[in-house]
């Protein structure tokens, strides 16, 4: 299936057809729509937030709550099971039983966890809360997209919302590692999961009066076979993953995890494919948008997550920089962003959401590739120009491949839409750090480890990049 031609290239117009301009043109928002889009970006912020806020503050948690190197990883590993098994489990309850009311809920959960981490008295409790964090954030992150996606109709109107929530997103990750840094130096870690509470507190009290419920308007019985394999097959996946980067593939856990986590999700598929009212539509799965589509994003989150991870180290311990002095390159790149989230609808609705999302991964590689000219001693300048722009081409992949996978979707599959494409940036989040980002750290020299890693960023961004092109090419 093909993505939408641009404009210009779609032959003679039809009666309706909108020109260029139009195409182009910013849509406007009501007032209403203006709390809603605060609202649903603010809770997308808050969980990109969580996925960085607590990485600089490890060393400091270790030593207060008496988790040894070897645990530290359960801090991050403790949030990302959860939120990346239950996305597509809770994306779809949402669309059968109500987008608000899970949304709601999944605040509710994500603020209380954010408290018990925040006052823990022990290991247990601690990774406990995080573990409810990212319980949370599975039934906020797909609702919250879905609740967008069907209350801004499909066009300019869509594309303005999903650039909003793209940047915020992408800001989020991006603030968290550097607002970790300066809460853990000046009020210690825990203030980083009482800022998570804050927020969560301050999204609940808007969001019942701003958000209005949505369901689909048939109501088919849950897949539970479906539910319990996808659900466990993923949570599998992603404990095999984010571990061996710590314990290697060759550790006992990792391959039974591995195994497992394939055996389920075959076993998914074939479910799927016998079930009378399935979780996924295996036809959705393999639509071109949805396959190649999500590839793109899968590509552009772990990528750029890795990116700003390193680049943290680099600037810090390599050229000795300040959290202070670390903040303003990252808050050059923040403003970028938000520049390019800006204008992300106008390109999409000048070139096509295909062509955008390939020319953004090129873009996000290419720019990537130009950090590779920093140096041992020197470098602000090129960290700053080039996490910046690779920033900006982020932002307008963030946005073509989330319309990509849900235009065209009916509004009672589009919880499973947003649902995939949640998953691949959870997905993407939680594996970009933890398999390429622990290069640079195991490298006997970090300068030699950052240089690493962004050869091979650049690399997977410029070859995914064409793989992405050759399966959403429009067929003949």
């Amino acid at each position: 299936m093909a993505i939408e031609s641009p404009p210009e290239a779609t032959g003679t117009p039809g009666p309706a057809a909108p020109t260029v301009a139009q195409a182009t043109r910013p849509a406007r928002l009501s007032g209403r729509a203006r709390l809603i889009l605060m609202v649903l970006c603010a809770a997308q912020f808050m969980v990109a937030l969580d996925f960085s806020v607590l990485n600089v503050a490890l060393p400091a948690l270790g030593a207060d709550l008496g988790l040894s190197t070897s645990q530290l990883q359960w801090a991050i590993t403790a949030f990302a099971l959860p939120s990346g098994g239950f996305l597509l489990l809770f994306g779809r309850i949402g669309d059968l039983y109500g987008r608000r009311k899970l949304f709601l809920a999944g605040l509710a959960v994500f603020g209380a966890a954010s408290l018990l981490a925040t006052f823990a008295w022990g290991p247990v409790p601690f990774l406990a809360g995080r573990a409810l964090q990212g319980l949370g954030a599975a039934a906020v992150v797909p609702t919250g997209m879905s609740l967008l996606t069907t209350t801004f109709k499909e066009g300019p109107e869509r594309d303005r919302a999903l650039g909003i929530s793209g940047t915020l997103l992408s800001l989020g990750f991006t603030v968290g590692m550097v607002a970790g840094g300066v809460l853990t130096d000046t009020l210690g870690w825990r203030s980083t999961m009482g800022l998570l509470a804050l927020a969560s507190v301050g999204v609940l009290a808007l969001a019942p009066k701003a958000l209005t419920e949505s369901r689909t308007p048939r109501r088919p019985k849950l897949d539970v076979p479906g539910a319990v394999t996808v659900t466990g097959g993923l949570l599998a996946l992603i404990y095999a993953l984010s571990t061996a980067a710590q314990n290697g593939f060759g550790h006992a856990d990792v391959l039974i995890a591995l195994v497992l986590g394939v055996a389920l999700l075959v076993t998914f598929a074939v479910v799927e494919s016998r079930a009378a009212e399935p979780l996924v539509s295996l036809p959705m799965l393999r639509r071109r948008t949805v396959a190649f589509g999500n590839l793109g994003g899968l590509l552009t989150f772990a990528l750029m997550s890795t990116v700003v991870f390193v680049l943290t180290l680099y600037l810090q311990d390599v050229l000795g920089l300040s959290a202070f002095a670390t903040g303003l390159v990252f808050g050059v790149q923040g403003l970028l962003s938000a520049v390019a989230g800006t204008y992300a609808p106008r390109v999409i609705g000048r070139f096509g959401a295909r062509r955008t999302l390939v020319g953004s991964l090129l873009g996000q590689g290419a720019f990537v590739a130009l950090l590779l000219a920093l140096g041992e001693h020197a470098g602000v300048l090129v960290a700053t120009v080039g996490v910046s722009l690779a920033s900006m081409c982020h932002l307008g992949a963030i946005v073509s491949y989330g319309l990509a996978v849900t235009s065209g979707v009916p509004d009672g599959e589009q919880g499973l839409a947003t649902g995939l494409v949640t998953t691949t940036q959870q997905v993407g989040l939680t594996l970009g750090i933890p398999l390429l980002g622990v290069l640079a750290t195991t490298q006997d020299d970090l300068f030699t480890g950052v240089r690493t890693v962004m050869a091979l960023d650049a690399a997977l961004l410029l070859v995914g990049a064409v793989v992405v092109a050759a399966g959403l090419r429009r067929r003949g």
